[in-house]
């Protein structure tokens, strides 16, 4: 019943079990995302990962009965800012769901210059985790440059000296491959910004032949990281040259899309449905039986981000004007994280453990992230010590 909320248009989300004395009045949670276009997937897990801490709830997060307005951004900035403003306009005082960092960059102002909370599932881009950091804007995911600097750490360990480095040329892709940049001690060959909707990287590909790296690192999430991993494999390179990629960059939709085409990639990342933790498997589990498909870690991102705003709305019993009560709550992050440890930096982006991950085979003959190792504890971002952050 999940799969088809908010594909198009604005909705409120059914949900089962609230008690008729609160179905009146729930609190409402804008989430505005990406559902349609090849990255659709990626804001249909996010959505339905957060639905799934609703409908476990009963209907409410923290105990307070809420409601979940959706609207498809369609990856266009303009879009996205139109449904904040509406939203802002009609009384909704908290938001979540948007994937991309432009589409980010355009919702945040709307949301925090009325005064109201957004809490990032995905995005955490430079600006709003430095200078423009803000006291209603908090991050579940990461700090954007958390799996790329990571990235750089691996790179060093599997011992690559000479990579090129593959991106999109919008904000979360600069700051991808400036965050491997800053850990990565090997001599970067070439630095290759792509279009953000590209399919066809013929030009990229002959060009990486051509510069013979010991490995690629690349950052293309959704529809364009499926093409650019058949293609990489149809053009032979990956029986050759290694590629090290952030996890969102071989998710398990993408991973399944791709087949042995991505058999081998290095990844980084957070948390792998293969982590051992009681709650991460039983979270595993119940998306699997809800939806049929296993969850990617956006549809991770999205759960933790619920069941983080659910402590925020029990302390302050759904009470949002009661807005230091509830940023202090949020700050304290009184929730299990399905990864594992989370704790908040002073600009409200996570302090956490990334680890390296490779592709392969399980018994069964089905591709999976395998966790080698963790390759950082508690990682902070570098932009906190640049944000001023009122009390």
């Amino acid at each position: 019943m999940f799969r088809n909320l908010g594909v198009a248009g604005l909705l409120v989300a059914a949900l089962a079990g609230v008690h008729p004395a609160y179905a009146a009045d729930p609190v409402k949670i804008g989430f505005v995302t990406t559902l349609s276009t090849p990255a659709g997937y990626i804001g249909e897990d996010e959505r339905d990962g957060f639905t799934l801490a609703i409908t476990q709830g009963s209907g409410k997060l923290g105990g307070v009965p809420v409601a979940l307005v959706v609207e498809d951004d369609g990856l266009k900035p303009a879009n996205a800012k139109q449904s904040a403003d509406r939203m802002v306009q009609s009384g909704i005082r908290l938001y979540t769901g948007v994937n991309f960092s432009n589409v980010l960059a355009a919702v945040v102002p709307s949301v925090v210059d009325a005064e109201h909370f957004y809490v990032s599932l995905n995005p955490g881009p430079s600006n709003f985790a430095g200078a423009n950091c803000n006291r209603n804007y908090f991050v579940a995911s990461y700090q954007n440059d958390a799996f790329h600097t990571a990235g750089g750490v691996a790179a060093n360990q599997l011992g690559y000296k000479r990579v090129v480095l593959l991106a999109p040329n919008y904000q979360a892709g600069r700051d991808a491959l400036a965050g491997f940049k800053r850990t990565y001690k090997g001599q970067v060959l070439a630095e290759i910004y792509t279009k953000l909707d590209q399919s066809d990287f013929s030009v990229e590909l002959a060009r990486i032949r051509s510069l013979a790296p010991d490995a690629v690192y690349q950052f293309h999430p959704g529809g364009a990281g499926i093409n650019f991993a058949k293609q990489y494999a149809n053009a032979g390179l990956s029986k050759t040259i290694p590629v090290v990629v952030p996890g969102f960059s071989m998710d398990s939709r993408m991973l399944a899309a791709t087949g042995a085409a991505s058999e081998g990639f290095y990844t980084t990342g957070i948390w792998s449905v293969a982590m051992d933790n009681e709650a991460s498997q039983q979270f595993v589990e119940a998306f699997k039986k809800a939806y049929g498909r296993i969850p990617t870690d956006y549809a991770m991102q999205a759960y933790d981000t619920a069941r983080w705003i659910g402590s925020g709305l029990k302390a302050v019993n759904g009470d949002l004007t009661k807005a230091d009560a509830f940023r202090a709550a949020m700050r304290k992050a009184e929730f299990t994280s399905l990864r594992g440890k989370f704790r908040l930096n002073t600009n409200q982006h996570p302090i956490q453990d990334l680890y390296l991950m490779r592709i392969e085979r399980s018994a069964g003959g089905e591709l999976a992230p395998k966790v080698v190792r963790k390759i950082v504890s508690d990682d902070k971002d570098a932009y906190a010590d640049q944000c001023k952050m009122p009390s």
